[in-house]
């Protein structure tokens, strides 16, 4: 695994974190979406810290399925997923293009479709981070994987 695992507890929430390579990467594609640049549709997201107040930034993978769009975190429960849930929403950047959203985080028994349809788009990318669950997994597997990867439905206002 190229990224080391925090440790955890029975009870911790799922988290990994990016190391060094990745961390990079991600201020590279952060940077280019913000000067208008979407490497394969990422976009910059924009949430306030629940605790500084101040906007955090970083790239994500927008993702529509049924019509909705859809914000998922492959590496757990980070901090951008704990921000969201204390701001209930956020912003999408692409070069001059900022739409501002709200975000409502799914139950984990209805992340199924869309989990399977993001790592049919995505898992060239955040496969790593799902231990082995891909599109072509079960829907048992993409079930029990399902708590370690937040998934927030977002309706964009602007």
């Amino acid at each position: 695994m190229p990224f080391p695992e925090v440790p955890m507890s029975s009870s911790t929430p799922y988290y990994l974190t990016a190391g060094p390579v990745a961390a990079r990467f991600n201020r590279i594609v952060g940077w280019l979406a913000r000067h208008g640049v979407s490497v394969a549709g990422t976009a910059e997201l924009s949430v306030r810290g629940r605790k500084s107040g101040q906007m955090q930034r970083l790239p994500v993978n927008p993702h529509v399925h049924a019509g909705e769009q859809y914000l998922v975190s492959a590496r757990g429960h980070s901090q951008w997923v704990r921000n969201m849930r204390a701001a209930g929403g956020g912003e999408l950047r692409v070069g001059r293009k900022v739409r501002t959203f709200t975000a409502v985080e799914i139950p984990d028994a209805e992340r199924l479709p869309v989990l399977r349809t993001y790592l049919e788009k995505w898992g060239w990318e955040v496969n790593q981070y799902f231990q082995g669950v891909t599109a072509s997994s079960s829907d048992e597997e993409l079930l029990a994987a399902a708590p370690d990867h937040p998934v927030f439905r977002i309706a964009v206002r602007n």
